[in-house]
C-alpha cells in the first residue's frame, strides 16, 4: 500500500474501538445513575434507621472517578473517531510555525501569516489535506462561549468579582480598575481593555444567542478571520479574529503522498493572552495525535529556556506518552545565521525528550517536507501500537474503577450483616435447607446422567463452526492467479521465492480460518454451564441473587461465596464453582497442535512441501499450490473430525468435579449451610416477612444488586 493507503487504514482501524468506547460511556453513565440511585438510597436509610456501618460507604468518591473517566474516555473516543490523523505544531511566539505550515500546505501569508514581530495568527487553526479548491470554515463564539472561554478567565485571573451576565452588560458596564505595579496584570488587563472592551462594537454583531455557528468562506477570506494585525502603536486593526473560536481550512498540501493527515495549528504562547495553554491542552487532549514542536535558536545566546521546558511538560499533561508521539525541529534561519546554534541545542536536548530532533529550514520548501516524510513515515509505523497503548491505559483505569466498585458493592452488601438469630428463624432455615440440598443434589445428578450419555455423541455446535471452518478453507484458497504469480516472480527476482511466498500466504490464511473454532468450543461449553446454572436458579433459588443468567451466573455465584466459610480453611464450594467458572476450551490449547503437523505441505524446505521443477513456470507453481493447498485440507479435516465428541467429554468431566467439590469434599455441606444461612433473606421471600429489618435489607441489597449488575456487565474490555 502506498502511505496514503496505509493512513486511510490507520483511520478505519480506529472506528471499530470508538464505537466500543462510546458503549462504555453510555455503560458509566447508567452505572453512574445507578450509583446516585443507591446514594440517595443509603441517606434515606441513615436518616430512617440506626444502621450505623452506613456511614463507612463512599459513593461520593466513586461517582467523582466514574465522571473522571467518562470525560477521559470521551476524549479517546473523539480521537478515534476522527476522519484524519492530526499532527500538532506547537511552539512559543515567534518560532516560525506559521511558516512551516505555509510551507508543507502551499497556502500563504493571507492565509498563514508569519511575519516578523508580535503574534500574527490569533486562533487555533487546522489546516486539512484536501483535493480541490481552498476553503475554509469557520466557527463564531456564541455570546455565551465568548463570555466563558474567553472574557471570564480574565475576570478571573485579575480578581474581579462581578462578572459579565451578559455580551450588553460587558459592553456597557465599565471594567474594575486593578492594583498599579503588578507587570503581569498589567499586561493581562492592557489585553481585556484595549483588544476586547474598547472594540465590542467592532465584532459584536458577529457574536449570537444559541450555539456557536459556523461559516463557510473562500479563500480570500480566510485572513480576516485568523490574523491580528496592529498599528505602530499596537492597537489592533483587524477585529473579526477576537469573535472566532477556530477555523479549519480545506487545501491540497505539497506533498502529494499525504492522505488524511490535517496539522493543528495552536496560537504561539508568549503574550498576556488568556486562554492559550488552556486551548493548548484543550487541543492537544483531543484533537492531536502527533505533536511537531518549533524551536528557532538565536545565534547569539542559544539554550533551552525553562519557558521551553515549562511548554514541553505543559504538553506532556494533555497528551500521553509524548516523548512517543512528538518531533523537535530546530528552525536554521539563513537570514540570522543560526545553524550552529542549532547543532548546539539538538546535541543537547536535556530533559525534552522526542522520538527525534531534526534541523531544517521551515521556510524552504524541501527541508521542510523531508522532515514532513519522516513524521509520516513514523506514524504509518508506530501510531497503531501508540494508539493501543493508549486505550490499554484507559482500559487499565477501567479495572481499577471496577476493583473499586467492587470493593464498595461488597461494603455495601456487608451493611446488614450483623443479625442476631431467634428459633423461629433458625427452625424455617434448617427445613428450606434440607429441601433445597435434596433438590441440587439430586437434578444435578440427574444432569450428570444425562451428560454421561452424550459424551460419545459428536458435538452439534463444535462440528457446525468446523464445517464452516473447512468450507472457508476449501472456498477462499488465496491460491494466486497466473497474471499474480508472474507479477510476483518479476518482484522477488524468481519463480521459486515467489512459491516460497505464497505457501507461506495460503498456509497463514489457512490456519486463520481454523481460528472460529474457538467460538465453537465457547459455545459448546457455555451451554452446559447453564444448563447447570438453570438448576441452581430453578432448584436452589439463587435467581435471586442476581440478575445475571447463563454460563456467567457461575462465576457470579463464585464471587458471592465468602473466601471462608469455615474460619481458617479455604471454601471448598466457593473453589468448586470457580473452577466450574474458569474451565475453558480453546482452539490453541486444545486443537493447535493436533493439525499443525499437516501443513508441512504448505511449509518451505520441509519434507513434505511440493517440490518444483527446476525451471518451473508459473502454470506449474500454481498447480502445486492447488495441490499442497487441497492436501493440507484434506490431513487436517480427519484429526479434527476425530475430535468432534471430545467437547461432550470435557463438558461431563468438568460438571462431574465440580459436584464432587461443591457437595462430596470434606465439610461442603457444613459450608453449605453457613453460606446459605447468611444469604436466607435473599433467596428464600419466607425470611424477608420475619422482621421489618430484613425487608429494608432486600430493598437495599437490591439497589445494590443494580449497581452491581452495571458494574459487572457494562464495563466492558473495549481492546476486545
Amino acid at each position: 500500500m502506498s502511505r496514503t493507503e496505509k493512513i486511510t487504514d490507520i483511520i478505519e482501524k480506529r472506528r471499530p474501538l470508538a464505537k466500543k468506547i462510546a458503549a462504555v460511556q453510555g455503560n458509566l453513565e447508567s452505572l453512574l445513575s445507578a450509583i446516585g440511585q443507591l446514594e440517595a438510597h443509603r441517606q434515606r436509610l441513615i436518616n430512617d434507621t440506626d444502621v450505623t456501618d452506613l456511614d463507612k460507604l463512599d459513593f461520593l468518591s466513586v461517582q467523582e472517578n466514574i465522571q473522571q473517566e467518562h470525560q477521559q474516555l470521551e476524549i479517546l473516543e473523539k480521537r478515534f473517531s476522527r476522519p484524519t490523523l492530526n499532527i500538532g505544531v506547537v511552539g512559543l511566539m515567534g518560532q516560525g510555525k506559521s511558516t512551516l505550515l505555509k510551507t508543507l500546505s502551499g497556502l500563504r501569508d493571507k492565509e498563514i501569516p508569519a511575519y516578523e514581530g508580535s503574534a500574527c495568527t490569533a486562533v487555533r487553526s487546522t489546516i486539512v489535506n484536501y483535493p480541490g479548491e481552498t476553503t475554509a470554515e469557520v466557527t463564531l463564539h456564541s455570546e455565551k462561549s465568548f463570555l466563558q472561554e474567553v472574557i471570564y478567565p480574565y475576570y478571573e485571573k485579575l480578581g474581579f468579582t462581578n462578572k459579565p451576565f451578559s455580551l450588553n452588560d460587558f459592553a456597557k458596564s465599565p471594567l474594575p480598575q486593578i492594583q498599579p505595579g503588578i507587570a503581569t496584570d498589567e499586561q493581562m488587563y492592557k489585553h481585556l481593555h484595549d483588544d476586547y472592551y474598547i472594540n465590542i462594537a467592532k465584532y459584536k454583531d458577529l457574536l449570537q444567542l444559541g450555539n456557536p455557528r459556523q461559516l463557510r468562506i473562500n479563500r480570500d477570506e480566510i485572513t480576516d478571520y485568523v490574523m491580528q494585525r496592529r498599528d505602530a502603536h499596537g492597537q489592533l486593526k483587524t477585529f473579526k479574529h477576537l469573535a472566532t473560536r477556530e477555523v479549519k481550512i480545506f487545501c491540497q498540501f505539497e506533498n502529494p503522498d499525504v492522505g488524511n493527515i490535517a496539522l493543528v495549528d495552536i496560537p504561539g504562547l508568549g503574550d498576556s493572552k488568556l486562554g492559550d495553554e488552556d486551548l493548548m491542552l484543550q487541543t492537544l487532549g483531543e484533537d492531536v495525535d502527533f505533536v511537531l514542536f518549533i524551536r528557532r535558536p538565536d545565534p547569539q545566546r542559544y539554550q533551552w529556556k525553562p519557558e521551553d521546558t515549562i511548554l514541553y511538560d505543559t504538553a506532556a499533561k494533555a497528551l500521553n506518552n509524548l516523548s512517543n508521539r512528538s518531533f523537535m525541529i530546530l528552525n536554521h534561519s539563513r537570514r540570522i545565521d543560526n545553524l550552529n546554534a542549532c547543532r548546539e541545542m539538538q546535541g543537547n536536548l536535556g530533559t525534552i525528550k522526542v522520538v527525534k530532533s531534526e534541523i531544517a529550514d521551515c521556510s524552504n520548501h524541501d527541508e521542510a517536507n523531508q522532515v514532513f516524510d519522516l513524521v509520516l513515515d513514523y506514524l504509518v509505523r508506530e501510531i497503531y501500537n501508540l494508539d493501543r497503548e493508549y486505550a490499554a491505559s484507559r482500559q487499565e483505569k477501567i479495572n481499577q474503577l471496577q476493583n473499586e466498585i467492587s470493593k464498595e458493592i461488597k461494603n455495601a452488601c456487608n451493611v446488614f450483616a450483623k443479625k442476631t438469630p431467634n428459633t423461629e428463624d433458625f427452625a424455617l432455615f434448617t427445613t428450606k435447607f434440607k429441601r433445597l440440598w435434596s433438590d441440587l443434589t439430586n437434578h444435578l445428578k440427574e444432569l450428570l446422567k444425562e451428560l454421561r450419555q452424550k459424551r460419545e455423541e459428536i458435538d452439534v455446535d463444535f462440528k457446525t463452526y468446523l464445517e464452516s471452518a473447512l468450507k472457508a478453507c476449501r472456498e477462499d484458497t488465496k491460491v494466486p492467479s497466473i497474471k499474480e504469480i508472474e507479477t510476483k516472480n518479476n518482484e522477488m527476482g524468481g519463480y521459486g521465492s515467489a512459491y516460497e511466498y505464497y505457501l507461506n500466504d495460503i498456509r497463514a490464511h489457512l490456519s486463520k480460518n481454523f481460528l472460529s473454532l474457538d467460538e465453537g468450543l465457547k459455545i459448546s461449553l457455555d451451554r452446559v454451564k447453564s444448563q447447570v446454572a438453570d438448576v441452581l436458579i430453578q432448584k436452589g433459588s439463587f435467581g435471586n441473587l442476581t440478575e445475571v443468567r447463563g454460563a456467567d451466573f457461575i462465576a457470579v455465584i463464585a464471587e458471592k461465596i465468602p473466601d471462608e466459610l469455615i474460619p481458617g480453611e479455604a471454601s471448598k464450594i466457593k473453589f468448586g464453582f470457580q473452577m466450574l467458572a474458569e474451565f475453558v476450551l480453546s482452539y490453541r490449547g486444545f486443537i493447535q497442535h493436533r493439525i499443525r503437523q499437516h501443513l508441512d505441505v504448505l511449509t518451505p524446505n520441509e519434507a513434505a512441501c511440493i517440490a518444483l521443477p527446476n525451471v518451473p513456470t508459473a502454470e506449474q507453481i500454481q498447480q502445486s499450490l492447488k495441490a499442497a493447498h487441497a492436501e493440507a485440507i484434506y490431513k487436517c479435516q480427519e484429526p479434527l473430525e476425530s475430535l468432534l465428541s471430545e467437547p461432550n467429554q470435557a463438558a461431563f468431566a468438568i460438571v462431574e468435579e465440580f459436584f464432587d467439590r461443591i457437595f462430596r469434599a470434606t465439610d461442603a455441606e457444613n459450608e453449605w449451610q453457613i453460606f446459605l444461612y447468611d444469604i436466607r433473606l435473599q433467596i428464600w421471600d419466607e425470611f424477608q416477612q420475619l422482621n421489618e429489618q430484613a425487608q429494608v435489607q432486600q430493598q437495599w441489597l437490591k439497589s445494590v444488586e443494580k449497581v452491581e449488575a452495571f458494574s459487572q456487565a457494562n464495563l466492558v474490555n473495549f481492546l476486545n
